[in-house]
């Protein structure tokens, strides 16, 4: 399914909520007999018709197109406790856009992102919560179904693409334990992060282990810009790169340090993944851009998993 075409036709209007529902509802439209139950609180999937059934649940448009019966299957309401964590750090506000749609840096995919998952979870009728934290604690809201929570957390994210952050740093091992402890009731908690922090490794994997106690089911969405943070694609013009969290600066070839740069990337990734694993923590890289198709894949499968 491609959802590109449907992006662009609103995604000038940065209206948060009405974005997300389009690359919901046209991720839910591509989907034809779906593996993925309980998807939402209404309809979940399609099944063949079988004679003798009810009729009054066989989808006729359907049948229109197919010339086949199915009935729409349904499921009971979920109780899933979701909690989003944001990164609002500076490296997250990279790269800088010129004409590109505000989900082609870190923190505009991760907050369009975030809206896409609140959308299936409202659909669902499930609980969400927030969480977004940079050099600070700068906003945590506990995991609440209304309709008003949910407008409200809306309004957050979309403060985030307004407010850009200048020189902050990220104390990810800090706030990822102290969200960690706010964590009382079993839960699915989904990070986006760039996984930029400096200091003990360690102590980051430490953090993310945090997020697993109480039996808590963790996503880790490693967000990137892949053409120039992965695979250092620049020209090899002289260029001033700067720091966004320090404002340290370096004048360099990229040429000169692309092989080296993509080795220790790819080590990193590397370990980052295996880590996780061992942890039993999902670990999904995703790109920045329109792919948020991989986004609710991953949901829907890790909350089949979470049972």
């Amino acid at each position: 399914m491609k959802i590109d075409s449907q992006i662009q036709k609103i995604s000038s209007f940065k209206h948060l909520e009405l974005l997300a529902n389009q690359i919901v509802e046209g991720f839910i439209s591509g989907m034809h007999k779906s593996p993925f139950h309980g998807f939402s609180a209404e309809f979940a999937e399609h099944k063949t018709y079988n004679a003798g059934e009810s009729t009054k649940h066989i989808d006729w448009k359907l049948f229109a197109k197919t010339d086949r019966l199915y009935t729409k299957r349904y499921e009971e309401e979920t109780n899933l406790r979701c909690h989003l964590i944001v990164d609002n750090s500076s490296s997250m506000h990279y790269p800088k856009l010129t004409d590109e749609p505000f989900f082609y840096n870190k923190i505009g995919f991760s907050v369009l992102a975030s809206a896409v998952l609140m959308n299936l979870l409202k659909k669902q009728r499930d609980a969400v919560g927030l969480s977004v934290f940079s050099d600070s604690y700068e906003y945590f809201a506990p995991e609440k179904g209304s309709d008003r929570h949910h407008r409200m957390l809306l309004d957050k994210l979309e403060g985030l693409l307004e407010n850009s952050k200048i020189s902050k740093k990220t104390d990810t091992v800090k706030y990822l334990h102290e969200i960690a402890e706010k964590m009382h009731r079993r839960s699915m908690i989904i990070l986006f992060t760039d996984m930029f922090q400096t200091g003990d490794e360690e102590k980051l994997f430490s953090a993310l282990q945090h997020l697993k106690h109480n039996k808590h089911k963790v996503v880790l969405f490693h967000v990137i810009d892949q053409k120039t943070e992965l695979s250092f694609d620049f020209d090899n013009a002289p260029r001033k790169f700067i720091d966004l969290e320090s404002g340290e600066e370096i004048n360099i070839f990229a040429e000169n340090v692309k092989s080296a740069y993509e080795k220790q990337a790819s080590d990193y990734f590397k370990k980052l993944a295996m880590t996780c694993a061992q942890n039993r923590i999902k670990y999904v890289p995703v790109n920045v851009g329109p792919d948020f198709e991989k986004i609710m894949t991953t949901y829907l499968v890790e909350k089949q998993a979470f049972g």
